[in-house]
């Protein structure tokens, strides 16, 4: 089996249907900006698993493609809104909305896509309707949760590596897990593989995330798509940082003392980058990641083996975890 080429043919699916979607024309500064956002790609991770469990559980029929494209919508609102927070300038190799138009307009045009995305979730089967709008709310304000935990943490130097776990369960995992259930849910799936397959969904967001972490040290740039370091040059709390700041002694505890805090207009970016990743390789934090991200990969297949899917589904979902763990962007 190809697991790259399954899932191009769920992604060409699902981005097709997008191509579908006709945003209204006024006013052009609240709907351009979406239809902008909503082109610039990506993996599409959500969609693609909520649509390939729903064909595996029997509803792979065009009443998943609105749920599909709800979550993704939701998806992309939270990048756009974290853009502004995070004044972050490029969004997967383009502008982001608020430089190429301003703050209020990504705000406001955010707001639309929230309730444009509950209102395509809201086209979900009448018989799970309920359940999916509850799923729905309650992912949603896990993230924001999530990204509030995650904007605290930027004037904490004592957040543990449990309290940075919890803050990605919450900011990325829950929404990969609702993904996940919602695909089973429109399929009509008993309780029982609504838990595997959420529980699966949760373990693979946080191995796709520590794996995110190490890509941004490790990474080969040409494949990553963008500048290695990034995390490093903003001083952001992730797995690596967090477990250094709690370990590092002698010469790594001085030479972490020196940088976390150097803006990049007073130390080179080659400067930081090299001297807090040989921290990390003096505490041997490429291979605990690793680790850690193969740990959180085997629970998610374990918990797709408490599901009721064939043996070939649960391979199929298998290697796509591996892919997506062994990916080098």
């Amino acid at each position: 089996m190809d697991i790259n080429a399954v899932y191009n043919d769920y992604l060409t699916r699902f981005n097709t249907y997008l191509g579908t979607i006709e945003y209204p024309a006024q006013p052009a500064r609240l709907y351009e900006p979406i239809a902008y956002t909503m082109s610039l790609g990506g993996k599409r991770l959500r969609p693609v698993l909520t649509l390939m469990i729903a064909d595996m559980l029997g509803a792979g029929g065009a009443e998943v493609l609105p749920v599909a494209l709800g979550v993704e919508m939701f998806h992309n609102f939270t990048l756009l809104h974290d853009d502004v927070m995070d004044r972050a300038d490029v969004r997967r190799g383009k502008p982001t909305v608020h430089c190429k138009w301003n703050d209020n307009v990504a705000i406001l045009s955010g707001d639309a896509m929230l309730t444009m995305a509950s209102q395509f979730i809201c086209q979900a089967p009448s018989r799970c309707l309920s359940a999916a709008m509850d799923l729905f709310n309650r992912t949603a304000i896990e993230i924001y949760e999530g990204q509030q935990l995650d904007m605290d943490f930027e004037t904490r130097n004592d957040v543990t590596v449990d309290e940075y776990l919890h803050m990605i369960r919450l900011k990325t995992s829950v929404l990969i897990g609702a993904a996940c259930r919602l695909g089973a849910l429109v399929s009509g799936a008993c309780d029982a593989d609504l838990d595997a397959l959420y529980d699966m969904g949760l373990n693979l967001g946080l191995a796709f995330q520590l794996k995110d972490d190490l890509l941004d040290v490790w990474g080969d740039p040409d494949k990553f798509g963008k500048q290695i370091g990034g995390d490093i040059m903003c001083d952001k709390k992730t797995y690596l940082l967090i477990t250094a700041m709690n370990e590092a002694q002698g010469v790594d505890r001085d030479t972490l003392n020196r940088y976390i805090g150097m803006a990049e207009a007073t130390v080179s970016r080659g400067e930081k980058v090299s001297a807090v990743t040989g921290v990390y390789d003096h505490l041997n934090l490429r291979e605990r990641t690793l680790a850690a991200i193969n740990r959180h990969s085997e629970r998610a297949v374990e918990a797709l083996r408490q599901s009721t899917l064939s043996a070939a589904h649960v391979a199929t979902l298998t290697a796509l975890i591996q892919m997506l763990i062994n990916r080098e962007n």
